[in-house]
């Protein structure tokens, strides 16, 4: 019974998702709107291919427009050319190789035992992407959807271009894809993540209220920063390709584009997720009960929460700065960052000298804090400007 309420509970959730990004869809500008216009522009596409190859010139191999087409309306006008170009060589690779077995054995079965290892090995050449899988899907249909000869050979060719086209000129003349909006979308995901990650672990250190369950959590956390580091990776190859022959936007009106966040931007909240999964990770070494890692003292572990939760802060001051348009000669989030800085600084600073103080921390909170203040002190670095002279002295 209880297996099926999950089930149950896991169906309604999902209905709740759809709806929720129907409904931001709906309201305005954003990844859901995104996905639907793509998708309109797909569907769009591969019914214009079918009403000029079906209905329009009554082709028999009519299926290899809509097919090319719909597969051609990718997430930039620049990928929508260069995938084009890989599908239709394994196309017409795969539809030679299939024709000529063909044409030399004269029985379908034997040359599909023929070309079938030679086109799944050239769908693996890199050259060809992941559109290399069309190689094998075209020379099957090519030996068994009907007759093999020389005027289904150029019929299936030319339908493939005629998709092809159809697809890069839908992607490219109706609302051309720009990818701007992603990055700062990903990145501020990525430095809100961070913000939270270190505010749950602050707030279960302080109070002396985790376990290991609680570490296993915070770990997840760590884990879901990755995969949004990933998705900012992807959202900024994306946001340079949607530049690159995109009639969208003509070479002076891209002067008028809004900034995008500097890639350091990047590299830094990058670099502060990886110090989270090493403080995640150290406080799992400590509650394993299979390991030898002894736990500090708890007054010490509380002085540890309370510095997070000051780097949390300082989080959340710093991802306003870049992740805001207007924030960055915003003087009331410099004020907020420079104070939560110096509150980072001066517990740290009490940290560094209770670990220094050999008669009041026992060997156990010497080796473990040692190891958690140095991941806390590179959060530290990584959060503070460049122009903040405290850090840049102690870095």
């Amino acid at each position: 019974m209880g297996h099926v309420n999950e089930k149950l509970y896991g169906l309604r959730a999902e209905a709740r998702g759809i709806v929720n990004a129907a409904a931001r869809a709906w309201q305005g500008p954003g990844r859901e709107r995104d996905l639907l216009v793509q998708s309109l522009k797909a569907a769009g596409a591969a019914t214009l291919a079918w009403a000029v190859s079906g209905w329009w010139l009554k082709d028999p191999v009519a299926l290899m427009a809509p097919w090319v087409a719909v597969v051609l309306v990718q997430a930039t006008v620049y990928r929508s050319l260069f995938k084009g170009l890989q599908q239709l060589v394994a196309i017409a690779v795969g539809t030679l190789l299939a024709a000529g077995a063909e044409a030399l054995t004269g029985n379908t079965l034997i040359s599909v035992a023929l070309v079938l290892p030679v086109v799944m090995l050239l769908s693996n050449w890199p050259r060809l992407g992941d559109q290399g899988i069309y190689g094998p899907t075209t020379a099957l249909f090519t030996l068994t959807s009907g007759p093999v000869s020389s005027l289904t050979v150029s019929h299936r060719l030319l339908q493939a271009l005629l998709g092809a086209a159809i697809g890069i000129a839908v992607n490219a003349l109706i609302v051309p894809p720009v990818h701007l909006r992603n990055v700062r979308e990903n990145l501020s995901s990525l430095a809100r993540g961070a913000e939270a990650a270190l505010a749950g672990m602050a707030e279960g250190l302080a109070h002396d209220d985790w376990s290991e369950e609680t570490a296993a959590d915070w770990r997840r956390l760590s884990d879901r920063l990755q995969q949004r580091q990933a998705s900012l990776r992807s959202a900024r190859l994306w946001s340079h390709e949607s530049l690159r022959l995109n009639p969208r936007l003509p070479w002076k009106s891209r002067k008028k584009l809004p900034p995008l966040p500097d890639e350091s931007e990047d590299q830094r909240w990058g670099a502060i997720a990886a110090q989270i999964g090493g403080i995640a990770n150290t406080m799992i070494d400590i509650v394993d009960e299979n390991r030898t890692i002894p736990s500090p003292d708890q007054q010490a572990l509380g002085d540890y929460g309370r510095l997070l939760c000051d780097l949390a802060t300082a989080c959340a001051a710093r991802a306003d700065l870049i992740c805001l348009p207007s924030a960055p000669d915003d003087e009331d989030a410099h004020a907020r960052l420079e104070e939560a800085l110096g509150s980072v600084e001066r517990r740290h600073d009490a940290l560094h000298k209770v670990l220094c103080d050999q008669r009041s921390v026992s060997t156990a909170t010497t080796a473990v804090l040692g190891t958690l203040l140095i991941q806390a002190q590179n959060i530290w670095h990584d959060i503070a400007p460049d122009t903040w002279p405290r850090a840049t002295a102690r870095a």
